[in-house]
Formats: C-alpha cells, sequence, structure tokens
C-alpha cells in the first residue's frame, strides 16, 4: 500500500483514511470504529484513486491488505460492496469469491465482522437476486457451517446467532439443513468431542429444531438427542436437554414421545442436580401435551407429583409453578373447548354463536342441572388468564348429544358406579388411611418414623392387586408421600444446593409434608364417591383430574407453602385458577370455590390483582348464576381494593357486567361513580381506561340510565386535566349522544346538545371551545342525529366559533366544516338553508391570517384526512 492517503472513508460523518501504519492511523484518531459505523456508505475506498486499479481490484486490495483495520473494514461493508455490483453478473460472482476467501481470515475479528453480515447479505440476495438459492448454498452457507467449529469463541457465536436468523426467516433449505449442518452438529455431539464445542452444539441443535420439519427432527437429531439426555459425563448437556425437552415432544409428536422420549424424561426427573429436575418441572406441560390421556394420567402425574414432593425447594417451586399449567393439559376438548396446539399453546374453542343463547340457557336452567349442563353451551373465555389464546369454532351436535345421553344414562341409575361394577373388591384399607388423615403428626422423630410405617404398611396391603390399574396409580402416589416423610427425616443428605435465607423458626416443611400426606391418603378410599375432609382442604370427589394433582394445587394457599417453598406460590395460583377452572368444569366449581375465596382476601395485593384481571374470564365459565352467587361478592370486595386491583376489574368491567342479569348489572349504576376517586390524582390513566369502558357499557344500559348516570361521569372527564382523557371522553359523549337519538329519545338529545353547548361552546377556555368543534365533527361522522336536527341544534353554534380570537380553535372549526359537515348529502341538495352560510364560512377560513386554518379550510377531503389530535 502506498505510504500516502489512499482513499477517504466515511463513517459517522468522520473522514476516516486508509494507511499503511497503525501509528499513522491512531493519529487520525481510527483506533475506534464501533457500532456507528452502520448504515453508513463505507465502500468510498472502491472509488478512482490514485492506484489506477479496477474497483474489483481495489476490493481486492483491500480485502486481502496487511492491515488488519483495513479488512475489518471490508468485511463490515461487504453488503455495500454487493449492491455496488450486483448488476453485473460476472462482478457479482467475483464478489462472493472474495468473499470466500476472505472467511479464511487468520484475524478473528474480520471472521466475527464477516459473520456478522452474512444474514443481511442472505436477505439481500433473496429480495434481489433470481439464482438467490444457489448462490446462498454455494457461497454463504459453507462459511456459517465451518464458523461452527472455530477455534475462537466469539466467532462461533456470531455464526449460532447467524443460523437462527436465517433459520428464522427461512432462508436455508431443507436440503442444506440435513446435508450440511446437522451432519456438523451431530459431529460436534458425538461422545468424544471437545466438551466446550459439544455443549454449545447441543443447545444450537435444541434451538433450530422449533424450526426444522418433523421428518428432519425425527430422523436426523432425534437419536441423538436421546442419547444425550443420558451423558453421564457433562451435567451442562443434560441441563440443555432438559430445558429443551418439551420442544423435541412438539415436534416429534405423541408416538415417538412415548416410545423414545418418555424414558429419558423420566431418567432427567430423577437427575441427582436439582437444576435438571427443575427444568423438567418448568416444561412438563408441554411434554404433557405430547402423550395420550392414558398416559399422561398413569405416568405423568405420579412423576409430577414426585417432583412437586423434591427435596430440592427450588425444584418444588418450579413445579408449583408449572402445576396449573400442567393440570390443563388434562382438559377434554369436546366439553371445555380447550386443546393444545403443536406449540404448546392452549387455545379455546367457543362453541357459541352469540353471548345472548348462552344466557337465555343458563337463565332457565335448574341450578341443580348445572352439572348435566349442554356442553354445546359451555362459555369458555375469550382469553384464559395464564396463555390461553382464543379461536373461533362452530356448534358441536356431537357434544350436545353426549351431554343428553350422560344426563339419561344417570337418570336410569344414579347409584351406579363404574368401579364398583367391573372391578373386583379391594382391600379394605380405610382403617389405615383414616388413622393416616385424622391423627395430628407428631413433630418428633418418631412420629415421623410411625407415619412411614403406616404408608408402607397400606403399601404391603395393596401389592396383591397390583394388575389393577387404579391401585398402580395409587401405589405410586403413596411411595411418593413415603418418599417425602422420608426425606423429611434430619438423618437424610441431601445434596448442597443454594438454600433461600428464611428464618430458622420457619426452616421446616413438617407440617406442610404432613397436610400434603392427608390430602394423598384422602384421595385413594376405595369405594366412596365423596371423600372424608381434611382438616384444611374440604375436597369433594371430582374425575376429571388425579385427585393428588387436585389436592396439591389447593394446598397453594396454605401460608406454610409460602414459607418453605415460594413466598409468591399464591400468586402462581392465582394466575392458573381460571384454567383450572375451565379444566374441571363448572360442576366442580365447589373443588375450588373455597381456594377461590381464600386467594380473594390475601394479604398480598398481587394475589388479588391477579384475580382481579381474570375475574371476567372465570365469570364465562362459571356462567351467570355460579357468577352471581360467588364471584359477584368477590367482584364488589375488588370495587373498593387498592387502585393496583381496581385497575384489574375497571379493565374488564364491560366483560364482567354482560354476563349479568340485568337486574344485577343495573346495581353497579350507582358505584361508576366511585372510579373518579382514585389513590392518586396523578393516575390519569385510570381515569383514560374509565372512559374507555364506558364507551363500552352504554349497550348495556337503557337510555335512561345512560342518561341520568353515564353522561354526568361523561362531562366530567371531559374538562379533566390530561388531554388523553378529554380526547377520549369526547369520544364517550359523541356515543352518549348516538344511544339517545338510536333509541327515539329526542328530547334527551336536545337536552344533552343544549348542555354541551352551555358547557363548551361557550367556555372561557379555549380547549373548551375546541372540544365543541372536534364533538361536532365526530357527530356527523357517526352519523349519531339527523342531519336536519344537526343543522338547527348544534351548526349554528359552531359556525359561530369560525371567528374564534384562538388559532387552534379556528383550526378544529375548518377541519370538521370542510372535511366533514360539508361532505354530507344533506348540505348539497338545493333547498338547504344553511348551505349559503355555510360555504360563506368556509370561504373566510380560507382566507383566514392563520397559515394551518387556511391549509384546513382548503384541503381536499379526497385526500385523506389529517391528525389533528395533538392540537386537543
Amino acid at each position: 500500500m502506498d505510504p500516502y492517503l489512499t482513499n477517504c472513508l466515511v463513517i459517522a460523518g468522520l473522514s476516516l483514511y486508509f494507511e499503511d501504519g497503525h501509528d499513522d492511523l491512531d493519529d487520525f484518531g481510527f483506533d475506534d470504529y464501533g457500532t456507528e459505523c452502520d448504515g453508513i456508505r463505507i465502500t468510498a475506498f472502491l472509488d478512482a484513486g490514485q492506484d489506477n486499479l479496477t474497483p474489483l481490484g481495489r476490493l481486492e486490495k483491500y480485502a486481502f491488505s496487511e492491515n488488519v483495520f483495513n479488512r475489518q473494514i471490508v468485511a463490515r461493508g461487504l453488503l455495500d460492496v454487493l449492491r455496488e455490483f450486483s448488476d453485473n453478473e460476472n462482478d457479482f460472482i467475483s464478489v462472493m469469491e472474495t468473499v470466500a476467501r476472505m472467511s479464511e481470515d487468520g484475524e478473528p475479528t474480520v471472521r466475527a465482522e464477516l459473520m456478522e453480515q452474512i444474514p443481511n447479505i442472505a436477505m439481500f440476495l433473496h429480495e434481489s437476486r433470481p439464482n438467490f438459492p444457489a448462490a446462498f448454498s454455494r457461497y454463504l452457507v459453507p462459511i456459517v457451517v465451518r464458523y461452527l467449529t472455530d477455534p475462537n469463541n466469539q466467532v462461533r457465536k456470531t455464526s449460532q446467532a447467524a443460523l437462527l436468523v436465517l433459520l428464522e426467516q427461512g432462508l436455508i433449505s431443507k436440503a442444506d439443513m440435513e446435508t450440511k449442518v446437522c451432519p456438523v452438529l451431530l459431529d460436534l455431539t458425538e461422545p468424544s468431542s471437545d466438551d466446550d464445542y459439544k455443549i454449545e452444539a447441543v443447545a444450537i441443535m435444541c434451538k433450530v429444531v422449533t424450526m426444522l420439519s418433523k421428518d428432519t427432527v425425527e430422523h436426523l437429531l432425534l437419536p441423538r438427542f436421546c442419547e444425550l439426555c443420558s451423558d453421564a459425563r457433562l451435567f451442562q448437556v443434560r441441563k440443555v436437554c432438559a430445558a429443551n425437552f418439551g420442544e423435541f415432544c412438539s415436534i416429534v409428536g405423541q408416538e415417538a414421545t412415548e416410545k423414545l422420549l418418555m424414558p429419558k424424561f423420566f431418567d432427567l426427573c430423577s437427575d441427582s442436580l436439582w437444576g435438571i429436575r427443575k427444568a423438567c418441572a418448568e416444561c412438563f406441560m408441554m411434554v404433557s401435551n405430547s402423550t395420550s390421556p392414558e398416559v399422561r394420567r398413569s405416568k405423568l402425574s405420579p412423576l409430577f407429583i414426585s417432583l412437586i414432593s423434591d427435596q430440592s425447594r427450588w425444584v418444588r417451586q418450579a413445579a408449583f409453578q408449572s402445576l396449573g399449567r400442567f393440570i390443563s393439559t388434562f382438559a377434554n376438548p369436546s366439553s371445555t373447548g380447550l386443546h393444545f396446539r403443536e406449540d404448546g399453546c392452549a387455545s379455546v374453542y367457543n362453541f357459541l354463536k352469540n353471548l345472548s343463547e348462552v344466557k337465555e340457557h343458563v337463565s332457565t336452567a335448574d341450578s341443580e342441572e348445572l352439572h348435566n349442563f349442554d356442553n354445546s353451551h359451555t362459555l369458555v373465555p375469550e382469553e384464559v388468564h395464564g396463555g390461553f389464546t382464543h379461536t373461533n369454532s362452530s356448534d358441536s351436535p356431537t357434544a350436545t348429544n353426549n351431554a343428553k345421553n350422560t344426563k339419561e344414562a344417570e337418570q336410569t341409575d344414579e347409584n351406579f358406579n363404574s368401579f364398583h361394577y367391573w372391578r373386583s373388591p379391594l382391600p379394605d384399607i380405610s382403617g389405615e388411611l383414616e388413622m393416616l388423615s385424622c391423627q395430628k403428626m407428631e413433630e418428633s422423630n418418631h412420629g415421623k418414623q410411625a407415619t412411614s410405617d403406616q404408608i408402607q404398611m397400606v403399601l404391603d396391603r395393596l401389592q396383591p392387586h397390583m394388575d389393577d390399574p387404579d391401585v398402580q396409580a395409587q401405589v405410586q402416589v403413596l411411595s411418593a408421600a413415603l418418599k417425602a416423610a422420608q426425606l423429611d427425616s434430619p438423618t437424610d443428605d441431601s445434596p448442597t444446593e443454594p438454600q433461600p435465607e428464611l428464618q430458622p423458626e420457619l426452616q421446616t416443611e413438617n407440617g406442610a409434608e404432613s397436610e400434603s400426606l392427608e390430602v394423598h391418603c384422602n384421595s385413594f378410599r376405595p369405594g366412596m364417591n365423596c371423600f372424608s375432609p381434611c382438616k384444611r382442604f374440604n375436597l369433594c370427589f371430582q374425575n376429571v383430574i388425579p385427585q393428588q394433582l387436585l389436592d396439591q394445587y389447593l394446598s397453594m394457599t396454605d401460608p406454610a407453602r409460602a414459607q418453605t417453598v415460594d413466598t409468591e406460590i399464591a400468586k402462581h395460583c392465582a394466575f392458573s385458577l381460571p384454567g383450572v377452572a375451565l379444566t374441571l368444569g363448572r360442576q366442580n366449581w365447589h373443588c375450588l370455590k373455597d381456594t377461590y375465596e381464600t386467594l380473594a382476601t390475601d394479604v398480598q395485593w398481587k394475589v388479588r390483582r391477579t384475580l382481579a384481571f381474570s375475574i371476567h374470564e372465570l365469570a364465562v365459565i362459571l356462567g351467570d348464576q355460579l357468577t352471581a352467587a360467588d364471584l359477584v361478592p368477590i367482584f364488589n370486595g375488588f370495587l373498593k381494593d387498592l387502585d393496583e386491583v381496581r385497575i384489574g376489574v375497571l379493565k374488564h368491567l364491560y366483560d364482567f357486567l354482560k354476563l349479568l342479569h340485568a337486574d344485577k348489572r343495573r346495581e353497579y349504576l350507582y358505584q361508576l361513580q366511585e372510579f373518579m376517586v382514585t389513590d392518586n390524582s396523578r393516575n390519569w390513566r385510570f381515569r383514560y381506561e374509565l372512559a374507555e369502558q364506558l364507551i363500552l357499557i352504554i349497550e348495556l344500559y337503557s337510555h335512561y340510565d345512560v342518561y341520568d348516570y353515564l353522561r354526568e361521569i361523561a362531562l366530567t372527564l371531559c374538562s379533566d386535566k390530561v388531554s388523553e382523557v378529554r380526547w377520549i371522553s369526547y369520544k364517550l359523549v359523541v356515543e352518549i349522544l348516538q344511544k339517545l337519538y338510536a333509541c327515539g329519545a329526542d328530547d334527551l338529545g336536545l337536552n344533552f346538545i343544549n348542555e354541551l353547548t352551555v358547557r363548551f361552546c361557550h367556555c372561557p377556555k379555549w380547549v373548551g371551545r375546541q372540544a365543541f368543534a372536534f364533538i361536532c365533527q365526530a357527530v356527523v361522522e357517526e352519523d349519531c342525529m339527523p342531519m336536519e336536527q344537526f343543522s338547527q341544534h348544534l351548526l349554528p353554534s359552531l359556525l359561530s366559533l369560525s371567528s374564534d380570537p384562538v388559532a387552534n380553535v379556528r383550526v378544529l372549526v375548518a377541519k370538521a366544516l370542510r372535511q366533514s359537515v360539508m361532505e354530507k348529502a344533506y348540505f348539497k341538495e338545493p333547498g338547504c338553508a344553511c348551505a349559503d352560510e355555510l360555504e360563506e364560512t368556509v370561504m373566510a377560513l380560507q382566507s383566514d391570517k392563520d397559515r394551518d386554518v387556511r391549509f384546513f379550510a382548503s384541503l381536499d377531503p379526497n385526500k385523506g384526512l389529517i391528525d389533528t389530535t395533538p392540537l386537543i
């Protein structure tokens, strides 16, 4: 390179120069060329200079310069270089070959810079080159694949990130994935591979599976994944596998999951490291989604119980957080409308055509027949709390017939029990279980040992009947309870793990384990339809989910759980409660009622806030009868709670009120005014949300109620100090006016117009007069009233504001007249009495002294409306 300046490079507004020596570069301040270079033209070195080289020759010169800085700049500017040469095919091929050669640069920073540009280059080629697949596969994919094995850590990380981006954008073909990328990942995950490379390859393999087809994953990656789950040497590998186990199950489907993955999952759930067991608990729902109901009930349920009673507090914490989601996988889609997509998200089918059909059905149904409620009319929430989404579906005649058949069968023999009828009698262990459930557990070691002996005695009695699936399930759960009791012994050698700090007197789980044990014992009394209540939980039999799962879920409100598991365990319980309620169905609401009431009075406002945000969803699930009996009192309590709780009720006020009967709904008219009072007057978003909800609520009440109760609130909000609140409140006023005229209450509408005129048109503050102009325009655009009445009662006042001394008022007057009023056919009719005055006013505004007023008065409405919201 010449010893003199050879070119100028413009980066971030600075003139940068290529030179041979680093010292000279430092003199010009080239030691820092950070990310601010992005997006700026950095290909000035291709311009003609003193070296008489062609642009391609100049690219070659700097791409392989001895100066590392020059090579870094070329790597960073490759996208712009390709744009320069994309028109000529030969030049394009030359540039791509240069890129391939540059990828072998010995300097890691150059390789990292080059790899960072690969996704951008690929997207550019995809959009501009007809032969993109061939060029990308030939020149760029090999670079990405080779860098996955680069000795430099930064280069490898960059290539991994680039690979994920390329997959997300769909730029890598299936053939390249199967023949180039996957073989490298398989090589890197060989038992003999370097540890660091292996751990990174496992992580990237687990991430790419979500972007590959089922066949590719099942035939290429699944066998290796199963091997990695059993890697005895590297716990990091097993942990990555456990964290991504659910994704693999979702991709390969039920058959492969149950045949190949389930044994590995059982091993991971019993791994010696608590972090791996914790990862299993976190992905339990996705694994459950990929199994059959039989496997879910008979195998996964006992396995989950073992995690929830794990010796590690962190594992128990993760298990309890996943409990509600796991329970939701037991939902019957035919009755709840709940099913899980391939990505693991739950979707809710709405079997209803409209809500009125449901309300009519529920209101005429006898409360005793809720258990046999027609499944085709089962209410489901629009968005069930906890990540459920909502989809639509047609009515289900099959579900209706099934419900009717079920009702007939129960009427035939309401005492029939399939457990009694089909199975040989089980040994009577009620005495032992009664002793377990009702005695008070002593805190001494002798008491713990006695409890273990009693459980073992029950297990011995059940051993001869292990061929019965129900007995097997009972034995598995009792075994887990036995393990929990033994783990609580002070002689147990627990592995070292980080434990959250607790008060010394609270660092015991004896009470929690004892109560959990009581619940387990009560769950397995053969031949009983209703189990004896525990001293803390009053549970009744249900057959939707395994009883032990429900017992554990209900125990999440126990204060002991907050001390021994998670201080926010009640919040997790509240968050998943709508999903659990939907799974159980309204006929089993009695199982959750006490728990819900306990959560609603929890001392933590975050727990109550969670319930407040989802109470409307629960109301849809339960129907109007149960809602009126059990939810309305809690709803009323939330209305008087902290603002942090009240906002949850307020955001879905319309959704909740529309589910109530008209008489019950009308009671809340008197309480709407209370939302105007907040703990903090600066909380303007609370008032904004109130205005938004009132716009929706208008349809739920008669025009008399709207005029008597909502009108005054709307006018108050229109005078709010915050412009955002005023803006939404003007729309509320328009909706009220439209309601009055739509119901034929012209006299009330005229009274309201007169009140608006006095309050706003004659307001001493210009913002009030401006609001009147906006309201008039909205009334015209929404056709809130007949234009004849508008011309008589509103237009004269609007025209009077055309001479307002404040320009901002005249701007909105000009906008309303030119873009809305004059476009109505009524004002274009030859016989319109106000047409001449209207046109004269607009012409006067077109010659206004203010430029903005002239602009809006002359603007062609067909060119689109200009947003003037900032002026309000």
